[in-house]
């Protein structure tokens, strides 16, 4: 075995040990909140609750249940909830909520279920709660959330405290095809090699061992190949160059605590741009080494901006993603931010927190 291909593999493991250790973490908390966490009351002010869930998840079932004692325990009317499907995956069913008048509309899903929440409530009077149910939840995860608590989650989408957080809008081209569609981000999206891993995922083994599924994708994929990308930054001149990776984000940690664009913040009103350019596996294992040990030091095959837009373009349709959700492939790819568009639930507060059962 080349010593390349050795150090990434020795630096792959480190990574997917931290990352399973996480796992078993989760669940053993999950196991735990369940059994000695209840929702109480909490005095707050009557408002009108929606959740749109995603019927499929483990935790679904449950998180129904508990939704409705909570606003029963709470003395308001019962929550509107509305199921999504494969067809409609979130946004229609955030619509009706807001519709129907809703204060808050309780996103119960995974990444992609609150990407479509979000999209219809950005700019709009109603706030977004979270309940993540999904494998990388990571935006509940840049937030503090208690991702391993749903009744803590619950706690803190009725009854915490407001804020406003950017959302990234983006226009997806295929020239080769005539497509062209516009959507949204709160995590991170990207074009190239990162959502190659994605579509090479197995999600059979997604299903049991979480984001491991994502790092034994990437070992079979990498080095992979560079492809030649025009890259514009706000105003500023575009530049062709080769590269893996192009990401946009909107936020910075991944899954293990490990910050990947360690100034990334949701509130900035800025995107975090990452453009990853390593040709061979010694290439990416510095890269790797590099986030992984939070090594300050530049280093030319990643490299970080800062920009409130960015446009980028291939000859060929390349494949992109948003949130961890295949977006399609793309000859053009521009991208913006949507600064404070979102008001989200996202602290709550000590008094609010629920305690041991009694």
């Amino acid at each position: 075995m080349p010593a390349e291909l050795a150090l990434i593999l020795l630096l792959a493991t480190a990574v997917i040990a931290s990352v399973a250790t996480w796992q078993i973490t989760s669940r053993r908390h999950r196991r735990q909140a369940a059994a000695e966490r209840v929702t109480r009351p909490v005095a707050a002010p009557n408002q009108r609750v929606a959740m749109v869930i995603n019927p499929v998840k483990a935790q679904a079932g449950p998180a129904r249940t508990a939704v409705v004692q909570a606003c029963e325990l709470a003395g308001w009317e019962p929550p509107l909830i509305l199921e999504t499907t494969i067809e409609s995956p979130g946004f229609a069913q955030a619509q009706q909520a807001l519709t129907a008048g809703a204060d808050v509309v309780l996103a119960a899903g995974g990444d992609g279920t609150i990407r479509e929440v979000a999209r219809a409530l950005a700019h709009s009077p109603a706030a977004m709660g979270m309940l993540p149910l999904g494998t990388g939840n990571l935006l509940a995860r840049n937030l503090g959330f208690p991702v391993n608590d749903l009744h803590a989650s619950i706690q803190t989408a009725l009854h915490g405290a407001e804020r406003r957080i950017d959302m990234g809008r983006i226009v997806v081209e295929n020239s080769h095809t005539g497509h062209r569609a516009t959507s949204n981000f709160l995590v991170m999206g990207g074009i190239g090699l990162d959502a190659e891993v994605i579509a090479a995922t197995r999600e059979g083994l997604k299903k049991r061992v979480g984001w491991l599924a994502y790092s034994e994708a990437g070992i079979r994929l990498l080095p992979g190949p560079r492809r030649r990308m025009r890259i514009q930054i706000d105003d500023g001149p575009a530049e062709v160059r080769k590269v893996s990776s192009v990401l946009f984000a909107n936020t910075g940690q991944l899954p293990a605590g490990i910050d990947f664009i360690p100034l990334a913040a949701v509130d900035d009103g800025l995107l975090d741009i990452v453009v990853l350019s390593p040709r061979t596996v010694f290439g990416w294992a510095a890269v790797l080494g590099k986030v992984v040990t939070r090594n300050r030091r530049e280093l030319p095959l990643i490299e970080y901006q800062r920009a409130r837009t960015i446009t980028v373009s291939t000859e060929e349709p390349t494949i992109t993603q948003l949130d961890g959700d295949l977006s399609g492939a793309a000859t053009s790819v521009s991208v913006t931010i949507d600064p404070q568009s979102l008001r989200i639930r996202a602290l709550a507060a000590a008094a609010d927190t629920p305690g041991p059962a009694a």
